[in-house]
């Protein structure tokens, strides 16, 4: 069956640190890009960060650089999102989706195949 299964998430306090977890599943995962996208209540999901599985190449989003780091252990199939100081405009559910082939840059273009159930992430001020 194939699954990509989101943890990590909670409620931290504006600074702290947060590690995401995608577990995959049920399919090969070295021939996609894994994506991790966020929605905000009200607003659109919008990419946050991508790795090419593979070979490794990353992406990030203006917003998140020099604080997030995304990252993959091919053998557990998962693929993380290290997300240090956190600001409550960080707030989201986040979901990770992953797309076939190799995509860089503007996340609003990834053809996802597959997405998670998401995780809830609250950041308080």
């Amino acid at each position: 069956e194939l699954q990509l299964v989101e943890s990590g998430g909670g409620l931290v306090q504006a600074g702290g640190s947060l590690r995401l977890s995608c577990a995959a599943s049920g399919f090969t995962f070295d021939d996609y890009t894994i994506g991790w996208f966020r929605q905000a209540p009200g607003k659109e999901r919008k990419g946050v960060s991508s790795i090419v599985s593979r070979i490794g190449s990353t992406y990030y989003t203006d917003s998140v650089k020099g604080r997030f780091t995304i990252s993959s252990d091919n053998a557990k199939t998962t693929v993380y999102l290290q997300m240090n100081s956190l600001k409550p405009e960080d707030t989201a559910v986040y979901y990770c989706a992953a797309a076939q082939g190799s995509y860089y840059g503007d996340m609003d273009f990834y053809d996802n195949d597959y997405w998670g159930q998401g995780t809830q992430v609250t950041v308080s001020s």
